[in-house]
C-alpha cells in the first residue's frame, strides 16, 4: 500500500536483560495507541558470543484511518533500513554498525556505555578488550544521531532492570508517536515488578531528555547549581570525544568520593590539561590518560575510604556468597588493622598534625610504631566504629593529607604541562608515572618514595635539558617499569644509575 512508511526499530539485548519484555512493552503501547505494529525476534547463542535481536515495525497511522486495510509489515530488518537501533551494551551497538543497519542518513542509535565482555576479550592473553573510545567514535560517525548513556548504572540506582531504562531512553528520544504515559501504561499492564520498572523507565526518560536538551551557554551554566547530571553534561561540551567516557567515569567516582564540588575541581584540571594536549598534538590521547590517572589520584586511599570499604554492603555480600558460601547461617568478618601515626593524623588540620609528626619523627616512631587492632565488622560495635570513620568525610578537605595530596597532584600536572610542548611521548610517560602512587600505608609510602626519586633524577633533569629529548621518554619508561617490578627500590636504583651515566655520555658527545 502507498502512504507513510513504517517506523523500524532494531533492539540488540543480551540474554537475561529483558529484551523480550522491552519488545512486548513497545508493542503493547503502540497497539493500545491504535497503531499497527508487529515484532519478531532472532535468538542469539549462549556465553556472550552474540545477542538476541528483536525487530519492530510501527505504522504511524491509526488503524481506524486505514479504511479496513491491513498493512504488510516486514519480519526481518533490512540493511540501511533502520530508524532506531537500541543496544543494551556498547559492543552490541558496534555490531549493528558493522552489520550495516546503522546509517548516517537515517538511524538514531540508543545504546548503553556499559560493557559485558565477549569471550574473545576474556580469553586473550593480554588486554583483549575492544577500545571503548573507538567503539563510541564509530557509532557516532555512522549514526545520524546517537544517545549513549550508562544504562547499567541507571538501572542499579533505580533498582530496576536495564530494559526498563532502555524503554525510558526510547521514550525520551522523541522518535516514536507514543507518549511517556502510554509506555508507563504498558508497564502497568504487564503487572510484573511495576514500581521498580517505572522507576527505571523514568530514570532513562530523564537521562535521555537531559542529554538531548540544547546545551546552554557557558555563562548560564556557571549560574546554575552544580549537580551530578550537570557535571556529566559539562564533559560533553568542554572535552574532546576521545576523553569523554573516561572523564564521565572520573566525575562519578569523585562525586561518590567527596562530592560535586570536588568533581568540579577534577573537570577544571582536565580543561587546563586539554590545552596541554593540543600543544603536544596528542589528539586527546594525553588528556584521556591524565583523566584516568587523575581520577584515581584524587580518590586516594585514606582512613575514611578504608572505613567505607570495610562496611560496604557489596563487600559483605561477596564475602558471604563467594568466600564463605553461606546462605542463612550466621557469620562474622574480622578485620585486622595496623594504622601508623601518619594514618591517625590524616584528618587533623596541618597546624595540629605537623607538631605531632615532627615529635614522632624525632623519636623515630614514623614508619616503626603501629597500633594493631581487630574489629568485628559484623558486630554492632565494630560496624559503628567503621561507620563513624566513614562519616568523617566532611573533615577530609581540612586535613593535612588532603593538602599534601593536592600539592603533589598539582606538581605532577605541572610537569606534564611543561613536557607537552617538548614531546607528547615524554608527557605521556610522566602521566603514566601516577601508577606508582597507590594503595595505603607502607605500600603508598614506598610508591611515593619511588616516584619522588624518578622525579628528582629523571623528570626534572629531562625538562631542564640535562637528558637529551630523544632519550627522555625511554628513560622515564624504564625507571617506572623498574619501580613497578621491585617496590623495594633496588631495581630502580640500578636503573637510575644507568640513566645518569647514559645522560652524561650523551651530553658529552653533543
Amino acid at each position: 500500500m502507498s502512504g507513510p512508511r513504517p517506523i523500524t526499530l532494531l533492539i540488540a539485548a543480551l540474554g537475561g536483560e529483558g529484551g523480550g519484555v522491552l519488545t512486548d512493552w513497545i508493542v503493547t503501547a503502540a497497539a493500545e495507541a491504535g497503531f499497527p505494529v508487529q515484532s519478531t525476534s532472532i535468538p542469539g547463542v549462549a556465553q556472550r558470543t552474540g545477542a538476541t535481536t528483536y525487530y519492530i515495525e510501527i505504522l504511524p497511522v491509526q488503524t481506524s484511518e486505514l479504511g479496513g486495510k491491513r498493512p504488510v509489515l516486514a519480519l526481518t530488518p533490512g540493511v540501511g533500513d533502520i530508524d532506531i537501533a537500541v543496544a543494551s551494551e556498547l559492543l552490541e551497538a558496534g555490531r549493528t554498525v558493522a552489520s550495516g543497519f546503522v546509517t548516517p542518513e537515517r538511524t538514531f542509535v540508543i545504546a548503553s556505555l556499559s560493557r559485558f565482555y565477549a569471550m574473545d576479550e576474556k580469553i586473550a592473553m593480554g588486554d583483549g578488550r575492544f577500545d571503548q573510545d573507538k567503539l563510541t567514535k564509530a557509532i557516532k560517525q555512522h549514526a545520524r544521531e546517537a544517545l549513549l548513556l550508562d544504562m547499567e548504572t541507571l538501572a542499579k540506582q533505580s533498582g530496576s532492570i536495564i530494559s526498563a531504562v532502555m524503554l525510558g531512553s526510547i521514550a525520551g528520544c522523541g522518535r516514536l508517536p507514543l507518549t511517556a504515559e502510554q509506555f508507563e501504561a504498558a508497564i502497568r499492564a504487564d503487572g510484573k515488578a511495576v514500581e521498580n520498572n517505572l522507576r527505571g523507565f523514568r530514570a532513562g526518560l530523564e537521562a535521555a531528555r537531559a542529554r538531548l536538551a540544547p546545551v546552554a551557554p557557558r555563562d548560564a551554566k556557571k549560574l546554575a547549581p552544580k549537580t551530578a547530571e550537570l557535571l556529566e553534561h559539562e564533559v560533553a561540551y568542554s572535552l574532546p570525544l576521545v576523553a569523554q567516557a573516561t572523564a564521565v567515569e572520573g566525575v562519578r567516582r569523585l562525586i561518590a568520593y567527596q562530592g560535586v564540588r570536588y568533581a568540579q575541581l577534577y573537570l577544571n584540571r582536565l580543561r587546563a590539561m586539554n590545552d596541554a594536549d593540543q600543544s603536544a598534538g596528542a589528539q586527546g590521547k594525553l588528556l584521556k590518560e591524565v583523566a584516568r590517572h587523575l581520577a584515581v589520584r584524587m580518590s586516594y586511599e585514606d582512613v575514611v575510604r578504608v572505613a567505607q570499604a570495610k562496611i560496604a554492603p557489596e563487600r559483605m555480600r561477596r564475602i558471604a556468597q563467594d568466600e564463605l558460601r553461606v546462605q542463612n547461617e550466621p557469620y562474622s568478618v574480622h578485620d585486622f588493622l595496623k594504622p601508623g601515626i601518619e594514618e591517625l593524623t590524616q584528618l587533623l588540620p596541618p597546624m595540629l598534625a605537623r607538631p605531632i609528626l615532627r615529635f614522632s619523627e624525632r623519636r623515630g616512631w614514623l614508619g616503626r610504631v603501629y597500633f594493631g587492632m581487630e574489629i568485628n565488622a559484623t558486630s554492632i560495635s565494630g560496624y559503628l566504629r567503621f561507620l563513624m570513620l566513614a562519616k568523617l568525610r566532611w573533615l577530609r578537605p581540612r586535613g593535612i593529607r588532603y593538602q599534601q595530596e593536592q600539592t603533589q597532584i598539582e606538581s605532577w600536572l605541572e610537569l606534564i604541562t611543561k613536557a607537552a610542548p617538548l614531546s607528547s611521548g615524554l608527557a605521556l610517560e610522566i602521566a603514566e608515572c601516577a601508577r606508582l602512587i597507590k594503595g595505603y600505608g607502607d605500600t603508598y609510602a614506598r610508591g611515593l618514595a619511588n616516584y619522588r626519586a624518578i622525579e628528582a633524577r629523571v623528570l626534572r633533569p629531562a625538562l631542564a635539558g640535562h637528558i637529551p629529548p630523544a632519550r627522555a621518554a625511554d628513560a622515564v619508561a624504564s625507571a617506572r617499569t623498574a619501580a613497578l617490578m621491585d617496590p623495594e627500590g633496588e631495581s630502580l636504583a640500578k636503573c637510575l644509575a644507568e640513566i645518569d651515566g647514559g645522560a652524561s655520555m650523551a651530553l658529552a658527545a653533543e
